[in-house]
C-alpha cells in the first residue's frame, strides 16, 4: 500500500505551516503558537489552545522512526495524560501502509497497540472491579487499573483529541500471554487498543534524542523541605515521593509542589548497604540507585512474628525502572509484569506466560523507611497483602491493596555479581546474603544486620533448649515460632 500524501495547511491562528502526515489524522497542535486545530477537508479551524508538553526526560521525540512487526513507523503525534497513579504518554505512530498505532509509555516502560473493534458491548467502567476475569478478543483478561484519567497536553497531529482537563475512565485489562487491552471511555463508543510490550531496541529506531534536555537548560525542580526547609531537588517529572536528604523526611507529591506539602518525620533511619546515587551494569545494562526503602513481613497466623528486607530501585533512561531486593534468603532483581499472571482457585500456584509458579509464602507487609525518589506515592506504614512465587531460580509474586494488584517478575542474582556491578568489591563480605552460604530459613531478616542478630537470638535458644530435659527437648525445639519468618516472607520482591 503506497504512503499517504502529506497535506499542510496554515494555522488559522498564526499562519504557520501545520502539517497532517495522515488522512486519518483529525487533529493537530500548532508547534509555534500551540493552537489545537481540526481538519475538515482541506479546512482548518482553531478550536482552542493546548497547553505546553511537561518535560519527561523521554529518549522518543516527534519524527523518530522505527520498525514494529516487519513494517516501518514514524511518531507523528503525542498526547500526555494524568490519573490517579501518575502522568504516562501515548505517542501516535503512521506506519508506511497508512495504518495507525500507539507507542505508550510509562516509567520507562513501553507498549505498542493497535486499534481493535471488541465485538461485544463494553461495559461501564463504574461495574468493572479489579481481579474481575472477563472473555474478549479470544482471550481471557483480568482488570488491573481502573482510572480516571484526564489529557494534560498534546503535540503534532491526532485521530482525537479529548476536552484537555476533562475526567474521563480509562480501563486495563491484562492476560497470562503478557497483552494489555486498553479501553478508552473519553469517547462514544467507548475505543479500545491491544498491545504488547516492547523495548525499545526492538523497535530499531532512529532520530531518538541523544540525551534528555540540556540539564544546563532545564534545571531540576526545587522546593524547601516542609520539615526542615533544606533544599529538596526532583529528578523525575512524574515522581510522588521524595526524601529529605538533610532531615530524611518522606515528602507526599501526589498534590503537586504548591501550597503545603504533607509529610513524615522519620526519626529510625536504615543505612542502605549501596549508597543512594550510586550505578552498576547488571546483564549488560547501567543502572542508578534512585530509592530506597526497607519492609517489614508478618506471619499471617502470628502478629508477633516480623522478618525484615531492602528494595532498591533502579533507573535506566531506556530501559524504565526495576527492582534490586536484598532478603536473607539472597539477591534478587525484578520489575512489574506487563501481563497479569492467572493463579489457581487456592492461590497455591500462578502460571504466565507458559510457566507455573509455586507458592513459597503468604505474609503482609508494611513499608517501614523510604529514602530517595519514587514514581509512586510511598508512604510510611503503607500495608498490602503479599504473596512469593518461585520456580527454581525464577521468581514472581503478588502485592495487593484495595486499590491495585500488581504482579512482579525476576529471578535471583549471586551476591558477588551485586557487589562487582556496584564496585563494592570491598563489601563482599556485608553483602552476602543466603545464596553463599548454608540455608537461611526464609525472611530472617535484612542484609542490615537483622539476620547476625536472629541468628544470635537462635543459638541463645538452642543452648538454653540443651539445658532442658529430654522430653521438654523433644516438645520445644523443632517449632518455627521460636524465631520470626521462619516459615515465611522471603523478601517480597516488589514495591
Amino acid at each position: 500500500m503506497a504512503a499517504e500524501r502529506t497535506y499542510t495547511a496554515a494555522c488559522p491562528a498564526c499562519g504557520a505551516p501545520v502539517v497532517f502526515q495522515s488522512a486519518q489524522s483529525t487533529h493537530a497542535v500548532c508547534s509555534f503558537c500551540r493552537s489545537t486545530v481540526v481538519r475538515d477537508g482541506d479546512t482548518l479551524a482553531r478550536v482552542g489552545k493546548m497547553a505546553e508538553v511537561f518535560e519527561d526526560f523521554s529518549p522518543l521525540q516527534l519524527m523518530a522512526s522505527g520498525r514494529w512487526q516487519g513494517k516501518t513507523f514514524t511518531l507523528v503525534g503525542r498526547l500526555q495524560y494524568r490519573g490517579q497513579s501518575g502522568p504516562w504518554t501515548e505517542w501516535y505512530a503512521l506506519f508506511d501502509d497508512g495504518s495507525t498505532g500507539w507507542l505508550a509509555e510509562d516509567n520507562g516502560a513501553y507498549v505498542f497497540a493497535r486499534s481493535v473493534e471488541p465485538g461485544r458491548e463494553l461495559p461501564r467502567p463504574e461495574a468493572m472491579r479489579l481481579g474481575h476475569a472477563f472473555s474478549m478478543l479470544g482471550a481471557s483478561w483480568q482488570l488491573t487499573s481502573n482510572e480516571q484519567v484526564a489529557l494534560v497536553s498534546a503535540q503534532g497531529e491526532l485521530p482525537k483529541l479529548p476536552p484537555r482537563d476533562q475526567a474521563f475512565s480509562m480501563v486495563e485489562l491484562r492476560s497470562a500471554d503478557n497483552e494489555v487491552l486498553s479501553i478508552d471511555y473519553g469517547s462514544t463508543p467507548p475505543l479500545a487498543s491491544r498491545g504488547l510490550p516492547v523495548a525499545l531496541e526492538q523497535l530499531a529506531f532512529q532520530g531518538l534524542r541523544d540525551q534528555p534536555a540540556s540539564e544546563k537548560n532545564v534545571p531540576g525542580r526545587q522546593f524547601a523541605c516542609p520539615q526542615c526547609g533544606a533544599q529538596v531537588e526532583l529528578r523525575f517529572t512524574g515522581s510522588k515521593s521524595i526524601t529529605c536528604k538533610a532531615c530524611r523526611s518522606l515528602i507526599d507529591l501526589t498534590q503537586g509542589m504548591g501550597g503545603e506539602l504533607s509529610h513524615a518525620v522519620q526519626d529510625e533511619p536504615v543505612e542502605p548497604a549501596i549508597p543512594l546515587g550510586r550505578t552498576g551494569q547488571l546483564d549488560g545494562v547501567l543502572w542508578q540507585i534512585v530509592g530506597f526503602q526497607h519492609r517489614l513481613g508478618t506471619e499471617p497466623d502470628d502478629p508477633d512474628e516480623h522478618f525484615g528486607w531492602e528494595e532498591y530501585l533502579l533507573y535506566n533512561r531506556r530501559r524504565g525502572f526495576c527492582f534490586l531486593v536484598d532478603s536473607t534468603d539472597g539477591w534478587s532483581l525484578v520489575k512489574p509484569t506487563t501481563g497479569a499472571p492467572t493463579p489457581s482457585r487456592d492461590m497455591l500456584t500462578a502460571t504466565y506466560l507458559g510457566t507455573t509458579y509455586q507458592q513459597q509464602f503468604a505474609y503482609s507487609a508494611q513499608t517501614t523507611y523510604v529514602e530517595g525518589e519514587f514514581y509512586w506515592p510511598v508512604q510510611r506504614g503503607q500495608r498490602s497483602a503479599n504473596r512469593d512465587y518461585a520456580k527454581g531460580d525464577s521468581l514472581l509474586a503478588l502485592e495487593q491493596t484495595a486499590q491495585e494488584r500488581t504482579w512482579s517478575i525476576g529471578r535471583k542474582i549471586a551476591s558477588d555479581k551485586v557487589a562487582d556491578a556496584f564496585a563494592l568489591k570491598d563489601k563482599k563480605e556485608l553483602l552476602r546474603r543466603g545464596d553463599s552460604g548454608p540455608t537461611t530459613p526464609g525472611g530472617l531478616g535484612t542484609g542490615s544486620g537483622c539476620g547476625s542478630i536472629m541468628l544470635f537470638i537462635v543459638v541463645l535458644l538452642i543452648l538454653f533448649a540443651l539445658l532442658k530435659s529430654c522430653d521438654d527437648d523433644a516438645s520445644n525445639s523443632g517449632r518455627s515460632g521460636y524465631f520470626p519468618g521462619s516459615s515465611g516472607g522471603g523478601g517480597g520482591f516488589h514495591k
